[in-house]
């Protein structure tokens, strides 16, 4: 297949490890433009030297997604650098995992504010140049924990399932001038379990993670094959998870 990916412009929230960084890396390694979003200074200048050691193109720029003025400033970024927007990977997001009789209002108020508002933002920054454009191409990292509900993932779930209900009314509304790509990962080998204040969830979660994740890597190939894609053909949903995970 022809590669879709090189030339085209990227902007990747939660860039600083995990899947942001992998996606970042592999796309930039396949000829993307990639225009990385965090709140790590120092761990995205580390990433965009590497690149470009690599000989890839990268930038960065300071991002906490909860400020729309943040994710705006990363399109402008984008369009500055690189002269464009053709993809933003929503991929920042953040686990507060409690029973729901704990009413863990600071937690919850932190998800809905990473993952639902985050993402909100991210659509509303790039929406103004796909439109500009007539084509881009949202993708937005979810979760199979919006797939399986459990105990202490009820607010988390919800958020992410939020960002599942927006992104295919998203979908819908597009009419052919934007794709887009939910993506849900299982467990994954990145720091997002070490986010969890409740010490207890926190060690449990960290113990499955190390007997069972699977390399972020797998999850930057699936956002990789979704914008690999031709124009006319939107892959809407991928569940990628461990092959033991429940």
């Amino acid at each position: 297949m022809e590669n879709g990916i090189a030339g085209k412009v990227v902007v990747i929230t939660g860039a600083s490890s995990g899947i942001g960084k992998a996606t970042a890396e592999l796309l930039a390694a396949q000829g993307a433009k990639v225009i990385l979003g965090a709140r790590r200074v120092e761990k995205l200048e580390s990433i965009v030297q590497s690149i470009g050691d690599n000989g890839g193109d990268a930038v960065y720029s300071a991002t906490d997604v909860t400020k729309s003025e943040d994710l705006k400033l990363l399109v402008a970024l984008a369009v500055k650098h690189f002269g464009q927007l053709d993809v933003i990977v929503n991929n920042a997001g953040i686990a507060q995992l409690y029973p729901m009789e704990e009413t863990d209002i600071a937690g919850w108020e932190q998800m809905i504010d990473v993952n639902i508002k985050g993402t909100l933002y991210g659509i509303a920054a790039a929406m103004p140049e796909f439109l500009k454009n007539g084509s881009g191409h949202f993708v937005n990292i979810i979760s199979t924990a919006g797939i399986a509900i459990v105990p202490t993932m009820g607010v988390y779930a919800g958020t992410k399932n939020a960002v599942r209900t927006i992104s295919e009314a998203l979908r819908q509304e597009s009419q052919g001038r934007w794709r887009v790509t939910g993506i849900s990962p299982g467990y994954v080998a990145t720091e997002f379990v070490s986010n969890i204040k409740n010490d207890a969830i926190r060690s449990a979660s960290q113990d499955t993670a190390d007997r069972i994740s699977i390399p972020p890597e797998s999850i930057a190939q699936a956002v990789a094959y979704a914008i690999n894609q031709p124009h006319n053909v939107d892959v809407g949903d991928i569940v990628i998870r461990p092959t033991v995970q429940g």
